[in-house]
């Protein structure tokens, strides 16, 4: 088995709808019910000294979905923020938001930059993509970069993969190593695509709410059982995982 270095993951926390009609609930109930969910995750990740998770909980395309689901949503995550901003403090976890917050309320934008201030500091990071969008990330780190090259900042020779990705939402985390996600479905959605050029993606049919550290932990299982070349070829890479091996009995 190869020895992946793991500090990022990235979930898309897909089937809590479904999830509620299996059980006969409410949408609503099926949101609750995958909120709870994120603090088993978080402990399962913690176990496998993950550094950064990243949970894609509300996407710049959920607008469009019917109104009184996106105000449950929209309420799920205000009640989210304010009871779990001590807790996460307390756990020596940092908080981060990332995306479009020009569209949410006046209250809600006050709630995210509070919670963000309390829970500033930790060993962990876990990061929340609401109103986000790859799309959207990568469309407004190249408007950052016209904006430079307009002030004379930054030259036209001086445009590359860093300067972009300096200027992307999550530039001072490190890529995601692992993007699961829950729910059936085998597609990204728009989900940090300049961020996960060689992710490895798992994807598996329990629903969010359903999703636990024990399936966690399988994906996880299964992301240490592939081979990562990042362009090399699969003898290239053999002896560096020999050396990785080598280097974690040293240890």
């Amino acid at each position: 088995m190869s020895v992946n270095q793991l500090r990022h993951i990235a979930i898309i926390m897909d089937g809590n709808n479904r999830w509620a009609k299996q059980h006969g609930k409410s949408g609503t109930a099926g949101h609750k019910a995958g909120v709870e969910r994120i603090r088993d995750v978080m402990a399962a990740c913690q176990q496998h000294n993950v550094e950064v998770l990243t949970l894609f909980a509300f996407s710049s395309e959920n607008w469009q979905r019917p109104r009184k689901e996106v105000e449950a949503l929209m309420g799920l995550f205000l009640s989210y923020l304010k009871r779990e901003a001590k807790k996460l403090k307390a756990e020596g976890v940092r908080l981060r938001i990332v995306g479009n917050r020009s569209r949410f309320s006046p209250r809600m934008q006050r709630s995210i930059a509070e919670a963000e201030a309390l829970a500033c500091e930790g060993e962990t990071t876990l990061v929340i993509a609401a109103d986000y969008g790859g799309r959207w990330d990568i469309a407004e780190a190249a408007k950052q970069i016209a904006a430079d090259v307009v002030a004379g900042t930054l030259s036209l020779d001086q445009i590359n993969e860093d300067a972009l990705h300096e200027r992307t939402a999550l530039a001072d985390m490190p890529a995601p190593d692992l993007l699961i996600r829950t729910g059936g479905d085998q597609r990204i959605s728009n989900f940090l695509l300049w961020q996960s050029a060689y992710t490895e993606l798992y994807f598996c049919e329990q629903y969010w709410p359903d999703f636990d550290g024990a399936a966690l932990d399988e994906a996880v299982q299964e992301f240490n059982s592939r081979q990562r070349r990042y362009g090399l070829s699969g003898d290239q890479v053999a002896p560096l995982q020999v050396d990785q091996q080598e280097g974690v009995k040293g240890a």
